[in-house]
């Protein structure tokens, strides 16, 4: 949870306690009966596949970014929220969540994802994705009508969420994002990740907050942040979120 003071005022503790509420619904902490036989050291760290729950990142990543939410919103950076690679959107859930409760209502979430799965590695032009396959792993394809009905089941999808399908070369490069004051990576392979990058780093605001997910889990995932990070001077310090996840706020 959330750390809550007495001595904070009440439109912060009801923030933070929704929130954490909600964290607990998405990752299924709320409702072991849901999923029964699953380790609770695993789902803490986002180390299993979940049956029903709408995210795999685990309640570490999920509270990293509802405090770097509160961060971007409250010193109020400029820019819409992003995340690439949604799976059953959990995450972006957790986005609108936060818009809601700062009442930002001239921002947007944006949920980028193929929605049927990974691409397969293309070892000519990406030479990191060699031997990373996950374009047959029936359950990381899931619809867009899936995403849109975890939105809906928790009173959050409205014009607010923009959906961006298909891949990631495709979609990116024209979105038509203006400023962005966060952005979520979650796409695994060395392409997804370094596409993202490209297109969206130079629309983060100053301040804004990059959290990448894949960084320890995926090889290809870390090189291709370390090459756009070396190739464009970024020294903004690393910041470890759990086994696999990280964060850097923008400084220039």
């Amino acid at each position: 949870m959330g750390r809550i003071s007495m001595s904070d005022p009440l439109e912060t503790v009801v923030r933070q306690r929704y929130m954490d509420l909600l964290i607990g619904c998405l990752c299924r902490d709320l409702f072991p009966e849901l999923e029964p036989g699953v380790d609770p050291t695993l789902r803490v760290d986002g180390r299993d596949w979940p049956g029903s729950a709408e995210t795999m990142i685990g309640r570490r990543r999920l509270e990293n970014l509802s405090e770097s939410l509160n961060s971007v919103l409250g010193a109020g950076i400029p820019g819409d929220l992003i995340e690439t690679g949604v799976w059953r959107g959990g995450a972006t859930v957790l986005m609108r969540a936060a818009l809601a409760v700062w009442g930002a209502e001239d921002r947007a979430v944006w949920v980028a994802d193929s929605f049927c799965g990974l691409p397969a590695p293309d070892p000519t032009r990406w030479p990191a994705d060699t031997g990373v396959d996950l374009s047959g792993v029936a359950a990381l394809a899931v619809s867009r009508p899936e995403v849109e009905a975890t939105f809906a089941r928790y009173g959050l999808l409205d014009d607010q969420v923009k959906f961006l399908e298909g891949w990631f070369e495709d979609t990116l490069p024209a979105a038509p994002i203006d400023r962005l004051a966060l952005m979520r990576l979650d796409g695994d392979l060395y392409q997804s990740t370094w596409e993202a990058l490209e297109c969206l780093y130079p629309k983060l605001s100053l301040g804004g907050i990059v959290i990448v997910d894949d960084y320890g889990a995926f090889e290809s995932c870390r090189c291709a942040v370390e090459d756009y990070r070396a190739q464009h001077g970024i020294t903004d310090r690393i910041i470890p979120v759990d086994w696999t996840g990280i964060w850097w706020r923008r400084s220039r």
